[in-house]
């Protein structure tokens, strides 16, 4: 999208900034009158049956992903009218999103002021390396990284590590406020200990592989959201925010059911543009685009393909795969 074309861009999506509170409670108290039959079936019925479960396992999981979305709206204050009505709800929906507020809020926000700025990776939710550091690394950094980046890894153990152990203390906790992480955590322990005193160790663990479930969506959706072939990434002074929002985040049309179950945090490109766009309205303001505002949508086959890709390239400017290792020339004989 051209530069002339963002002010048009701008007016257009300012439309759907105006908030809803009737809206925002239907999704707010809707997604916990899922989440909490749902895990409760889910709970009860896998002595029954694991199949007849495993349904209400997948609703449940996705609820969870949902709590987390809306929580996300919560610290950018766009989910509710008022400052005061989206925190109360964000602390209210932390322990059931595993995910201290203020925290995320803070930790959050950091990531929209830094993105795509490669001097600053670390507030980025997935760390990419350059194709330069790579050519530079040594052996046993590549390693890492490769096992990092690789899906298999990424996806489980990332969601398994930032849900349950990272964010029981997370970065600039010191700086945002010890005692509501403190909080958090107990108020965290308590609804899992609750879980346990119903369900017994069987519903805990349970309880914990759904946890589990729902992290490893959100990562999927968070590597993605980021991580596709045509990204952007700069450095300063050439880094040009707008770019680094529009073309830097990915719009993932992967189906209206999901969109239901992930609270629209697909449309990306958009809320990074324009964060004050709450979540049930980001599916229509993206399919209401005039077509000479239209933005460009990764459907599934390119979302998986995206998981090829490791490396930026700053020369050529793109998310590239590993270089296949050169094999050794062979000696001439004498």
């Amino acid at each position: 999208m051209s530069d002339a074309a963002t002010p048009e861009l701008r007016k257009h999506l300012l439309k759907y900034t105006k908030k809803n509170d009737w809206l925002a409670a239907a999704s707010y108290f809707g997604t916990f009158a899922v989440f909490f039959p749902s895990l409760w079936l889910a709970l009860s019925l896998f002595d029954r049956s694991v199949w007849l479960s495993l349904p209400f396992i997948v609703v449940s999981a996705f609820a969870g992903v949902r709590l987390y979305v809306l929580m996300h709206d919560c610290g950018h204050h766009s989910l509710f009218s008022t400052k005061r009505a989206n925190d109360v709800a964000g602390y209210v929906l932390s322990p059931f999103a595993m995910t201290p507020y203020r925290s995320m809020q803070y930790n959050h926000n950091m990531h929209h002021a830094y993105l795509g700025n490669l001097d600053h990776r670390e507030t980025t939710e997935i760390y990419t390396m350059t194709l330069r550091e790579w050519n530079e690394a040594g052996f046993w950094k590549r390693l890492y990284y490769r096992l990092y980046r690789n899906p298999f890894v990424l996806i489980p153990v990332g969601a398994i590590w930032t849900y349950f152990f990272a964010y029981r203390w997370p970065v600039n906790t010191t700086k945002i406020g010890v005692v509501s992480v403190l909080v958090h955590n107990v108020l965290f322990a308590a609804w899992i200990f609750a879980i346990w005193s119903v369900f017994g160790w069987q519903g805990f663990w349970l309880f914990l592989g759904i946890s589990a479930l729902a992290g490893m969506i959100g990562v999927f959706l968070v590597y993605l959201q980021h991580n596709f072939e045509d990204t952007y990434w700069d450095r300063k002074p050439e880094l040009d925010f707008r770019r680094a929002t529009l073309q830097g985040s990915s719009c993932l049309n992967l189906g209206h059911w999901w969109d239901i179950g992930t609270g629209n945090i697909a449309y990306h490109d958009i809320h990074h543009f324009m964060p004050s766009i709450p979540s049930y309205r980001l599916r229509k303001c993206h399919f209401d685009l005039p077509p000479e505002l239209e933005m460009p949508r990764i459907e599934w086959p390119e979302a998986i393909r995206s998981f090829r890709l490791k490396l930026w390239d700053e020369e050529h400017e793109r998310l590239v795969p590993f270089p296949k290792e050169r094999s050794a020339a062979a000696v001439p004989a004498e």
